[in-house]
């Protein structure tokens, strides 16, 4: 493939011929990165076996983890699955277009290559203007995983994007940042329990408002199989070896500041991931605050791009802080402790 086109849009209100460009490479089979709410998509077409191979050639995804199909309205889903349970049909008045992915059975439309070989759909509708008119435009459901190489932080900006993938795709269509920051939350409604498979943007206290009761999968603990097949794989890791330190706040501190010290008078090179409320406590060393731990919005939201600049600055081992994983910080731990390899330590 020859050079990436990169074209800057507007997110609020993108421009119609950019648009339509992009969704004539999505017609014809070709790969486009656009921004969503959550972090940039690799799209192709859905229905296209071939568009599904470039995806996982392009990311170098294992071929047993199958795609997110992105939609954008409920009349398209009707043509890609088979049924719509109640409890789908309640989930997707409340929270969709937004960041939940909800499995279903699907259609021989969707080729096996889209689903890895499963009879079951990942399906979302994304709460972003560029990706809504896309799929609009371009006339077919788009299948879309993060746009990065697999295994590395997923991209929340273009600049990401194009660290990756920059001569492996069409286009990239660059929307500025994405606010969430981690992927949707994936849903299977399935069992006799609504269970989520991934956490990501839309929290189980959110679901529980509109379904009661939601398991969250055993396999997402270190050590469990996982029900997803993508769970499987380390997720969102930098370069550098990572540890995530647990435990009461004040004692997290301490012994973030204990480790530095010891990796530093070994020569390792160590960035510390903290939060706007103890950035001050860790003088002269390398550290950024990923956010508000009181608004875990200000931390998913920047996560990714943190560990992406402490690979750009090539560091060693970085130190990470945990947070509550109420709410959001659910999926905030999820990301970090897979970017560890459940390197976890109690302080």
């Amino acid at each position: 493939m020859g050079k990436t086109r990169i074209i800057t849009i507007n997110a609020q209100n993108p421009e119609g011929e950019k648009i339509r460009e992009a969704a004539e490479i999505i017609k014809r089979g070709g790969l486009v990165a656009f921004p969503t709410e959550t972090v940039y998509g690799l799209g192709g077409n859905a229905l296209d076996e071939h568009a599904a191979e470039r995806i996982y050639s392009a990311k170098g995804r294992p071929q047993d983890n199958p795609l997110i199909v992105h939609i954008q309205s409920i009349d398209d889903l009707e043509n890609i699955v088979e049924g719509i349970p109640k409890e789908a049909e309640r989930l997707m008045k409340v929270f969709w277009p937004g960041p939940l992915t909800i499995l279903f059975r699907k259609k021989p439309v969707i080729p096996a290559g889209t689903t890895a070989g499963l009879d079951t759909v990942a399906v979302r509708m994304p709460a972003h203007r560029v990706a809504l008119e896309l799929i609009k435009a371009a006339g077919v459901p788009i299948a879309a995983p993060s746009a990065n190489i697999s295994g590395k932080p997923s991209p929340t900006c273009a600049e990401d994007v194009y660290e990756d993938l920059y001569g492996k795709i069409d286009m990239i269509l660059d929307g500025g940042t994405c606010p969430v920051g981690v992927e949707s939350t994936v849903l299977d409604l399935s069992g006799p329990a609504p269970l989520i498979l991934r956490p990501g943007g839309l929290t189980k206290e959110e679901l529980e408002n509109i379904l009661g009761h939601v398991e969250i999968d055993p396999g997402l603990m270190p050590g469990e199989k996982p029900r997803s097949p993508g769970q499987k794989y380390r997720h969102y890791a930098p370069r550098a070896r990572m540890t995530v330190v647990e435990g009461p706040l004040e004692l997290q501190v301490g012994k973030i500041v204990e480790l530095a010290k010891s990796l530093e008078k070994s020569g390792k090179k160590v960035g510390i991931m903290a939060t706007a409320q103890t950035r001050h406590l860790y003088p002269h060393m390398t550290v950024f605050s990923v956010g508000d731990r009181n608004a875990p919005l200000t931390i998913s939201s920047n996560l990714f791009s943190i560990l992406r600049k402490f690979d750009r600055m090539g560091v060693d081992e970085i130190l990470a802080e945990s947070i509550s994983k109420d709410g959001l910080g659910l999926a905030v731990m999820n990301r970090l402790n897979k970017a560890a390899g459940y390197n976890i330590i109690k302080a």
